[in-house]
């Protein structure tokens, strides 16, 4: 059962946001379990198009123009706890990211009305920082489905209800591949340090051919894969040290 702090009712949520004006919103048209892509590490990131705090997006357009990667991530619902405490840390991060040449976009299924006036609270909450990144708004749940971000109760719910989505969350590189998938229940609040800690280790992979062992962050240490030779390994990184026939560690290349 959702914890009492996250659970999303249409009572819970008038309480909790300013008055705001909702409009007729046009439901996505399928949602069938067999029209739902199945979404693993490697898979193309589903395409979709929807209006942002920023603007519109057409994702794949995004990607191809910009070249960059996506933190994809969504929330349950704006004027909520939890949601709250996360938007302000991604948004706190959000000059680390783009350092790494990535965008983060926070999701819910809710409209660009609620999420701007819900931005102020985050702003306040975070001690007046500007708030950096887009929020989609997916009103008609066609992202949501797209990416599998609901629980299964509410999966059943999508065609006739509007929905909490659950804390999903994608990294995409600019090939528009997904290269990562994590999701927690409602309840449970992410680990913003966590997603950078994952994109350094992804990124550094596909600069340097290196694996990165349990716990690494960056400047530690990292693996040579077995697949490269010692001969190689000693060329392409100098010094190493031989664990085991299969486990040899060198220098953060970075």
């Amino acid at each position: 059962m959702l914890h009492n702090l996250c659970k999303i009712t249409p009572a819970s949520r008038a309480s909790l946001r300013p008055s705001l004006s909702i409009a007729r919103v046009q439901l996505y048209s399928s949602f069938n379990p067999a029209d739902q892509p199945r979404i693993r590490i490697g898979s193309t990131a589903p395409d979709f198009t929807a209006d942002t705090t920023k603007g519109k997006v057409a994702f794949h357009d995004f990607l191809e123009k910009t070249k960059q990667w996506v933190v994809l991530f969504s929330h349950p619902a704006d004027f909520t706890p939890v949601c709250t405490t996360e938007l302000g840390a991604f948004s706190k991060l959000a000059p680390e990211f783009q350092k790494r040449n990535t965008t983060l976009f926070g999701l819910s299924t809710e409209g660009v009305e609620s999420h701007n006036a819900w931005i102020k609270d985050i702003e306040d909450v975070t001690g007046g920082n500007p708030f950096s990144f887009p929020i989609i708004a997916d009103p008609s749940k066609e992202v949501a489905f797209k990416y599998d971000m609901v629980s299964e109760d509410d999966f059943h719910k999508l065609k006739d209800q509007m929905v909490p989505t659950v804390r999903s969350v994608f990294i995409i590189d600019p090939s528009k591949k997904v290269r990562l998938i994590m999701t927690y229940p409602a309840s449970t609040g992410r680990n913003s340090a966590e997603v950078l800690r994952v994109l350094d280790a992804l990124q550094l992979t596909d600069s340097k051919g290196v694996v990165t062992p349990i716990d690494w962050s960056k400047g530690q240490d990292v693996i040579i894969p077995p697949t490269v030779s010692d001969a190689d390994a000693k060329a392409k990184f100098g010094e190493f040290k031989t664990l085991k026939p299969y486990l040899r560690t060198t220098k953060d290349p970075q």
